[in-house]
């Protein structure tokens, strides 16, 4: 959505129609950003919960946007870019927060944040730009473990390490077990879908032994990962240095072992760069001493970081279909099975 207001009394009308409640925190965070009341902006819809709102004169970057998040990440995300990043020397490695709202009932929190543009590595995934990202992930990871930081960040945030596969493992499985005791007719077209995917989660629950050993042996030691690196979230400019990196949406920021950001990055690109970028990332962070496993073991921690990622997704339709028979949830479940199939045929 597109809309042309102004913060005298136009904007609030605005986010609303987008289904956004604007709180009156917002409204005077904005127009003491702005610097005044009248200036006529453009009201863009980024995704969810994020917007763009265009300036027509006052500050630098000529635009802004604007999240919604709940009080808990609000605060996670505001420790990352006051302490957490400066404390590791990335603090120039994510959007600029220029401020926050918190909505007086505490119900939600808005971040502005300078805009980065539209141009992400999804956009250009330019070969010298992918080398970048990797290069950020690399210092990320290689600069957080061990680092001081790392047990504020863990408190709080979760894990992303093998406990965080079998406990999704386990919580979908139970899900499936709660929505086959309820009753709930499953769709002809969707026949025995839930039955295999618990029959695929049973199989991963056994194998959990097996991986915790690679897990142990290989996984390295617990950093900070981003949690959702897909090539939407980075963003890469370029400087007389050569390209530099940036991150945005750190929402799921996490402590756990690299493959996890990893793993997510390297199933977002075309299989035949894939081990390319990973040498790349290997050889980034053997400038720190790490010493990352063969190929084989690597492969067994990325594909457990992303059954992980499917057996999570698997809860909240599930959830949604014992709780209010959303129509949604089937078809979700559909296409989590085609995922662990595009999986198994990618190994």
């Amino acid at each position: 959505m597109t809309k042309t207001v102004d913060l005298a009394g136009e904007f609030r009308h605005a986010l609303e129609a987008c289904g956004e409640h604007a709180t009156c925190e917002l409204g005077n965070l904005l127009r003491e950003l702005i610097g005044g009341t009248e200036r006529v902006v453009g009201l863009h819809r980024l995704k969810s919960r994020v917007f763009r709102l265009d300036i027509a004169d006052g500050i630098p970057s000529r635009a802004v946007v604007l999240k919604r998040l709940e009080p808990a990440v609000a605060q996670r995300n505001q420790l990352l870019v006051e302490r957490w990043l400066p404390a590791l020397g990335l603090e120039d490695r994510c959007a600029r927060l220029l401020g926050v709202a918190a909505e007086a009932r505490a119900d939600c929190v808005w971040h502005v944040y300078e805009d980065l543009g539209d141009e992400t590595l999804a956009v250009r995934p330019d070969p010298e730009r992918v080398r970048a990202a990797v290069e950020l992930a690399a210092d990320l990871h290689t600069r957080a473990s061990h680092h001081r930081v790392l047990p504020e960040v863990r408190r709080y945030s979760s894990s992303r390490g093998q406990q965080y596969f079998i406990e999704n493992v386990r919580d979908a499985i139970d899900a499936l077990d709660a929505l086959a005791a309820s009753g709930i007719e499953t769709p002809r077209q969707y026949a025995g879908i839930p039955n295999r995917l618990r029959e695929r989660l049973m199989a991963l629950l056994a194998d959990a032994p097996r991986r915790t050993r690679v897990a142990e042996k290989w996984g390295g030691p617990d950093t900070m990962v981003h949690g959702d690196l897909w090539p939407i979230n980075i963003f890469v400019r370029a400087t007389p240095n050569g390209p530099r990196a940036r991150l945005v949406d750190w929402d799921r920021l996490a402590v756990g072992p690299f493959s996890y950001d990893l793993s997510t990055f390297l199933f977002r690109l075309p299989a035949a760069s894939r081990p390319q970028v990973l040498e790349h990332y290997r050889n980034a962070v053997a400038d720190a001493a790490w010493c990352l496993a063969s190929p084989a073991e690597l492969e067994m921690l990325f594909d457990t970081a992303e059954r992980a990622r499917y057996a999570n997704t698997v809860i909240w339709p599930v959830k949604a279909l014992l709780e209010e028979r959303a129509e949604w949830g089937f078809p979700q479940l559909a296409d989590i099975e085609r995922w662990f199939i595009d999986l198994d045929s990618d190994g």
